[in-house]
């Protein structure tokens, strides 16, 4: 039993937010000391055929930690160390915010899901970009999640992702567009034509560069196509499939299901990688498959399905800090088993 599992009961014996804060507090307070390389030469496992490339931006894995974890870029380096191929910070707003009311973030133990209704609680896009600009970051790729300010109204949504970009703009090795948070009021009309059209096109002519969009797994498929376009015609770097949902499968076990925010986690698994076959067959931009990977074989399925690299966060929250090391080795032994030289190779290989 790993040292994780034998911590997990007392972990979870606390309030979910709080057991988040005292892993951050952790990590944070581990990160850059001598700690920081034996968490590396544990977690980290290298090797060329896990070696990828996206929106040009090389990963040394393409297993990388999902925004929402590290919301205010304080522990990027930590999670580095703990074998991610990159790591997405996050969501940032222009204002400093505390986010909805608490408790707003709960375990679906029974179906090792989370539903979350945070609200982009962040130090805001200052702070947030001050300590970018000041702190060292990771040899692996580094994404900046911008989502809009709970207050500025929505017709002024595209100067209020301006700002925030802006400010962290010298950091980020790509910057990602979150238009598809359930816990923002009026955020996912976002994701229509013009709104999407007007903010995307704003943060291009500012030099956003990688410039990806983050879309909802609730969108109907005509929308997402709409959405595609916007892409395809402002030329943007890259997609990311999928955000949180409000739906709730009817395979759902735990007394939370009812709790209302965004689901992420196991039972939005099948839904991801079907977006991500779905968008990866309508676009040649590079897809970020993202919901529900814990394993070897959902990153497995997610890659043949289109997605260049995954993201996690709630697979991170139940299986501890070797989640990235052991998908990782699984991948190898799966691109063996079907006779792929690299994870680049096996990118579309269902499609």
């Amino acid at each position: 039993m790993s040292v994780y599992e034998l911590c997990k009961p007392a972990l979870f014996a606390l309030p979910p937010e709080t057991a988040h804060r005292l892993t951050h507090r952790l990590l944070r307070g581990i990160q850059g000391t001598p700690a920081t390389d034996l968490l590396a030469r544990r977690y980290v496992r290298e090797d060329p055929r896990l070696r990828t490339e996206a929106f040009g931006l090389e990963f040394p894995n393409p297993v990388g930690v999902a925004a929402g974890f590290d919301k205010n870029a304080e522990i990027p380096r930590a999670l580095a160390a703990l074998g991610f191929g990159h790591v997405e910070v996050g969501g940032v707003t222009a204002e400093a915010q505390p986010g909805n009311p608490r408790p707003r973030m709960f375990r679906l133990r029974e179906d090792r899901a989370l539903i979350n209704r945070m609200g982009f609680n962040n130090q805001g896009a200052d702070r947030v970009g001050a300590r970018l600009d000041s702190e060292p970051l990771p040899d692996v790729p580094v994404g900046i999640n911008v989502g809009k300010s709970k207050s500025t109204p929505l017709s002024e949504a595209p100067d209020d992702y301006l700002y925030t970009y802006e400010r962290v703009a010298d950091a980020g090795d790509y910057f990602v567009v979150n238009v598809s948070s359930p816990n923002t009021p009026g955020l996912r009309s976002l994701q229509d034509r013009d709104a999407l059209e007007s903010i995307l096109g704003t943060l291009a002519d500012a030099g956003a560069e990688p410039l990806l969009v983050k879309l909802s797994p609730d969108l109907p498929r005509p929308a997402i196509e709409e959405a595609l376009g916007v892409v395809d015609e402002l030329d943007l770097d890259g997609v990311i499939a999928t955000n949180t949902t409000t739906e709730r499968p009817d395979s759902l076990e735990s007394p939370q299901r009812a709790e209302r925010g965004g689901l992420s986690g196991e039972p939005i698994e099948e839904t991801a990688t079907d977006l991500v076959r779905f968008i990866a067959e309508r676009t040649d931009v590079p897809v970020v498959g993202v919901g529900g990977v814990d394993d070897a074989y959902g990153a497995y399925a997610k890659i043949r399905a289109g997605a260049s690299i995954v993201q996690l966060y709630t697979g991170l929250v139940y299986r501890g800090p070797s989640v990235a090391r052991e998908i990782n080795e699984g991948l190898l032994d799966l691109l063996e088993r079907d006779g792929f030289e690299s994870v680049e190779e096996a990118v579309g290989a269902d499609l």
